[in-house]
């Protein structure tokens, strides 16, 4: 994914299915100056994790 990307689905008011290396995570924040997103693993609101935007992978579901 890239970055724009990333935002368009950060600001949706739609749910959209995206995966970091095969869980299900939900988009927190894009830092676009770094090409870098936080993400909640799973449904556990302490499970964050800051990485690329290119690690993660949106479902067409």
């Amino acid at each position: 994914m890239d970055t724009e990307r990333a935002k368009q689905i950060y600001d949706s008011k739609d749910t959209h299915a995206v995966h970091l290396e095969g869980d299900s995570v939900w988009i927190e924040h894009v830092d676009e100056a770094n090409g870098m997103a936080t993400v909640t693993v799973g449904n556990n609101p302490i499970n964050t994790q800051t990485v690329s935007v290119d690690r993660l992978k949106e479902s067409k579901e």
